[in-house]
């Protein structure tokens, strides 16, 4: 399988508390919900179409533990995520749990690289990551995320919980989809492509 890390920043790569202010406030953070205003209905389309590639989810303990309390509860039908999210089979990386209530779920204890490693050598589509920061900076940097999905936000927060965070593994990309919603959200797609080129710069008059 392949595995697929979505997540939503804003402009200063901050990823913490998207949805609400009671997300997570942990550390102090103030600033939750900032990417609530700037949902329309292509972002919906899109996100639901990135979540329709699914064939399960991989998700760190406090990604899970929030989401397991939160979208069992979402009952609307017309709701393009609810059904996938309840229904997919979820893959939690943890030390700390033994079980989990949001079914399906499976424990995966011990090394997360070794046992995403060894989840990723499983026939299927897609392991998607959402939220879940550290974890998918921690594949990342193990070089097991094949796709990088962002929405990005045009606001700048100064505070929060960043995605890319140093340490961290240099890591090349490929864009293989943009798109600008009206409501001013990019929605950017990559293919990772390993090492980071580099070369020296030789002038304007080169690259014409």
């Amino acid at each position: 399988m392949k595995i697929a890390l979505t997540e939503f920043v804003t402009l200063d790569g901050v990823s913490q508390g998207p949805g609400s202010a009671a997300e997570d406030p942990s550390d102090g953070f103030g600033s939750g919900g900032w990417l609530v205003p700037f949902l329309d209905k292509t972002f919906v389309e899109r996100t639901s179409a990135w979540l329709d590639l699914a064939d399960g989810l991989l998700l760190g303990r406090r990604t899970y533990e929030a989401f397991a309390r939160d979208w069992p509860r979402i009952t609307d039908p017309a709701d393009p995520f609810t059904k996938r999210m309840n229904s997919l089979p979820k893959y939690v990386v943890t030390n700390t749990l033994t079980a989990g209530d949001w079914r399906p779920t499976t424990v995966l204890r011990g090394d997360a690289t070794r046992t995403v490693r060894e989840l990723k050598e499983a026939p299927g589509g897609e392991l998607q990551i959402h939220g879940s920061a550290r974890l998918g900076h921690a594949l990342l940097s193990a070089g097991l995320v094949d796709t990088l999905r962002l929405a990005v936000a045009p606001v700048v927060l100064g505070t929060g919980r960043r995605l890319f965070t140093h340490p961290a593994t240099a890591t090349g990309f490929r864009l293989t989809r943009h798109e600008a919603t009206q409501e001013g959200l990019l929605l950017l797609e990559y293919e990772t492509t390993g090492e980071v080129r580099t070369a020296d710069y030789a002038g304007v008059a080169e690259l014409r």
